[in-house]
């Protein structure tokens, strides 16, 4: 049985500036695939080679597959339904499959707009994409469809979906197959190295509200170490891997793990052969600053912080659970031990002003970040800040769902305004760290990546393509006004599909709602019964006097 996957073509200007990124997910795909004897796999990266619709179509023809499967985040969904119509037209026979996160969760609203999808998965792939594809490959497709956990489809004009699968839980089954992607297109540009993008754990414990990846993945755990410096170490041997940045949310989280992942990098020497990055939490630098400088020897160059906001309600918002004076230290610890550091800022609430952007960009250059990326608040529809903020959300063109357009209107801004704003950040902040940082500060490794990193910026800017700058017409502050974000305004929002998906961060917070509850109720029992004493031993508080 042959199997075709397809990576859609969506650029946005955000995160593609630095550099063309191998998608992970068909080398996890195709590595639990290939263990279960499946050996005809194919894979075509329409965004990478920027394919056309007919160039496309040509090449899924030619390969005759027997199934195509598509992945998508949301503002990748239109393009990624697009591949499936696209298979349906030229290769009728061959079963047409969806999975990823908003799929996952939006499969109503998928399966009303693109009926030509045959099947969903939902949730972690490898282990119910396997089992679809034996079914399909055993002939027991459509037929046994509602026997598979983890799907969703037509049938008829019912949508169904079957029971929610399990996570996997054996991570040593695991084991992705990384040739089949072509590793000469995937260059990380401020190192000018080829990149890749291995997992170290799966989930995450916390349940920041604008986040959707602790809702996808459900349990949090973390895979064997030496499971992964041995993909790692496949990378670099095999696929030429220069540059590696790990895919988790906060693999810094299970500390034990983290740093038997640092002394295995170490051991094997890889250190000297191959750098990486994280993105992680404050709290967490703050926990280890003093292997800050180990984990610089285990490869460590570039740490992502989610600073998230200048001012403290909003981190409040966010439900990140740090302090806005604990990201100077955080940035100041990392920058003593060599370790390069990004500050992320969300920016574009409801309550976003030329102010609260100025304060952003104040707070920027007085941690000063080698580094500082302003990301537009985007509402992914199945995420708890959604369901709070629904009511203030205006578009529903999931295209623009990337970070770089801003979705929310703020209530004392046009959203023309509010990017004007972000750029003026952008060239303030970079302007100066090019005059003035950049090529004086440091030697070696570290002024050539931040040289590297002001190219991709440079490049991206030239090409009109950071944020997606050339599409909506924005040259500068006097255009700020004519800006336009070519919505579709014909798009409609159905609700998420939640009711089967439970989350352990979920249960976590419920069961420490209920503790909270309890321990409240036991107290005013005892103040009720005259058992709780005010200082001096009487029965009288404050308020009572």
């Amino acid at each position: 049985m042959r199997i075709l996957f397809v990576h859609p073509n969506y650029r946005s200007g955000g995160a593609e500036i630095a550099g063309t990124w191998p998608p992970a997910w068909v080398a996890y795909l195709t590595g639990h695939l290939r263990q279960a004897g499946f050996d005809d796999i194919h894979f075509i990266d329409a965004m990478t080679d920027e394919l056309t619709d007919a160039d496309l179509a040509q090449r899924m023809e030619a390969l005759a597959p027997d199934v195509v499967g598509v992945t998508a985040i949301t503002p990748s969904i239109y393009r990624a339904e697009d591949v499936l119509k696209i298979a349906r037209d030229v290769v009728p026979g061959a079963v047409r499959v969806m999975g990823g996160v908003h799929a996952t969760f939006m499969y109503k609203q998928v399966l009303s707009e693109a009926p030509w999808i045959d099947v969903i998965v939902r949730g972690e792939g490898e282990e119910i994409c396997t089992e679809l594809m034996l079914a399909i490959e055993d002939g027991r497709f459509p037929a046994e469809r509602k026997k598979i956990r983890g799907l969703a489809f037509m049938d008829g004009d019912k949508i169904v979906a079957t029971q929610a699968a399990s996570t996997v839980k054996d991570l040593s089954k695991i084991k992705p197959d990384w040739s089949v992607l072509d590793w000469a297109k995937y260059i990380y540009i401020p190192l000018n190295t080829r990149v890749a993008i291995p997992n170290l754990a799966r989930g995450c414990p916390f349940t920041c509200s604008f986040c959707s990846q602790w809702k996808f993945w459900r349990d949090y755990r973390v895979r064997d170490p030496k499971d992964v410096v041995d993909e790692i170490e496949d990378l670099v041997e095999n696929h030429g891997v220069g540059f590696f940045i790990l895919a988790d949310e906060e693999p810094t989280i299970n500390k034990k793990k983290f740093v038997a992942f640092c002394q295995e990098l170490i051991d094997r020497g890889l250190p000297d052969r191959v750098k990486w990055g994280i993105n992680t939490r404050v709290t967490d630098i703050y926990r280890d600053k003093d292997l800050l400088k180990f984990y610089r020897k285990a490869g460590l160059v570039h740490v992502s912080l989610g600073t998230e906001a200048a001012a403290q309600m909003k981190l409040d918002v966010f439900n990140k659970e740090t302090k806005v004076e604990e990201n100077k230290t955080a940035i100041k610890l990392l920058r003593e031990a060599d370790i390069l550091v990004e500050a992320q800022f969300i920016v574009g609430l409801d309550n976003e002003t030329p102010e609260t952007l100025e304060e952003t960009y104040k707070m920027a250059w007085d941690w000063q970040p080698d580094l500082a990326n302003w990301s537009m608040y985007t509402p992914w529809p199945f995420t708890p800040l959604f369901q709070e903020l629904k009511d203030q959300v205006e578009i529903y063109d999931f295209s623009k769902y990337n970070f770089v357009t801003p979705i929310m209107k703020p209530a004392a801004m046009e959203r023309g305004e509010l990017l004007d704003g972000v750029m003026n950040n952008y060239r303030r902040f970079y302007s100066k760290k090019a005059l003035f940082h950049y090529p004086w500060r440091g030697t070696g490794f570290r002024r050539r990546y931040l040289l590297g990193c002001l190219y991709a910026f440079l490049k991206a800017g030239f090409q009109r393509t950071f944020y997606d700058l050339g599409k909506a017409g924005y040259w500068g502050p006097q255009t700020k006004k004519t800006v336009d974000f070519h919505f579709d305004e014909t798009r409609q929002l159905a609700e998420a599909q939640l009711e089967d998906w439970e989350a352990s961060a979920d249960r976590a917070a419920r069961a420490k709602e209920r503790r909270e509850a309890v321990k409240a109720q036991t107290i005013a029992r005892k103040r009720e019964a005259g058992q709780v004493k005010a200082c001096g031993g009487g029965n009288q508080q404050m308020e009572d006097v």
